[in-house]
């Protein structure tokens, strides 16, 4: 195929979207250290601007895909792997949202109410998938099933704010349900049937992600850190060591924009640590939560250049 802009258009992967996901991620990450510590110079709203207008570019390219090259668009839609990347839009919304809340309370609740009627609607949508297809095999299984299901568990963070407190515990319920057994069937999956793709090694980051927000959800919902919070927290920290113990493999890989996977789970384990911080005055979650936003900034300050440098070097956007 041509690299003429109209293919390389017809060939933009929704998986962009996970870039506003990290971003997003580490906006709200920065934002909660300057007002813990009181920084004097403050980092989040620049972060959030880039965040903002890099969605509202995607999200215009996107559009122009569907409607110039929609068939294209339906068999990324209905791919047994890409499929599960197209909530990452939604999740970006919802993101947003949360990110949005400290500086204007309508727009982010516009926001948080887009992103949570799509995000249900390709919930509903891709669970159905799962339940009457015959295409997929344990092959295809990797931890970006999480992001449709388990995506969920975002919501409450700024949904108590938008929302009767019902609507946040259904959506903490969907995402809580939904971790455990995929975490079962994802970790059978790793260990019997081989290592994932180059392509799909970054998305075991992903493991980090589901305890990490859904500590900072189930706080938000009951307001204390109680005995189940330090359950969901510690496992969102053993993931974390868990990942960072085979940095080995993860330095060998080719750049793939899979690896935005790093970036929130990275971006959500600080926001947890942090809030471990505030919640129990521990200095040593303020330590650690020091150490995580460095490398969360770090990582993705060299994901930007990195993807940069792809753009740039047409390498990405292509026929696969």
């Amino acid at each position: 195929m041509s690299d003429s802009p109209a293919s390389r258009l017809q060939n933009f992967p929704v998986a962009w979207f996970a870039m506003i996901m990290g971003l997003g991620g580490l906006t709200i990450a920065w934002h909660k250290t300057e007002g813990l510590l009181a920084l004097p110079v403050a980092v989040s709203p620049w972060l959030l601007g880039l965040t903002t207008g890099l969605f509202l570019l995607l999200a215009t390219l996107y559009t122009l895909k569907i409607i110039r090259h929609r068939p294209a668009a339906m068999k990324e839609w209905a791919h047994p792997v890409k499929m599960n990347f197209v909530p990452t839009v939604s999740i970006a919304l919802i993101l947003l949202s949360i990110a949005w809340l400290p500086h204007s309370a309508p727009y982010s609740k516009l926001l948080w109410l887009a992103g949570m009627g799509l995000h249900l609607f390709l919930t509903l949508h891709v669970i159905t998938q799962w339940m009457h297809q015959s295409k997929f095999e344990i092959v295809h299984l990797n931890p970006a099933w999480f992001i449709p299901v388990v995506g969920n568990i975002l919501v409450p963070i700024a949904g108590v704010a938008h929302a009767p407190v019902e609507v946040s515990w259904f959506f903490f319920s969907i995402g809580l349900m939904f971790w455990l057994p995929l975490l079962t069937i994802i970790l059978y999956r790793v260990i019997f049937h081989g290592s994932l793709p180059e392509r799909l090694m970054p998305t075991l980051f992903i493991l980090i992600a589901p305890p990490a927000v859904g500590f900072l959800s189930y706080l938000m919902l009951t307001g204390e850190v109680d005995a189940f919070a330090q359950v969901l927290y510690h496992a969102a920290l053993f993931f974390t060591l868990l990942l960072f113990a085979q940095l080995r493999w993860f330095t060998r890989l080719r750049f793939f924009l899979s690896w935005w996977a790093y970036s929130f789970p990275l971006a959500a384990i600080t926001v947890a640590t942090l809030a471990m911080f505030e919640h129990t005055g521990n200095a040593l979650f303020l330590r650690l939560a020091g150490i995580l936003l460095g490398i969360a900034s770090v990582v993705i300050l060299g994901l930007l250049v990195r993807t940069v440098l792809a753009v740039a070097r047409r390498e990405i956007c292509l026929d696969e």
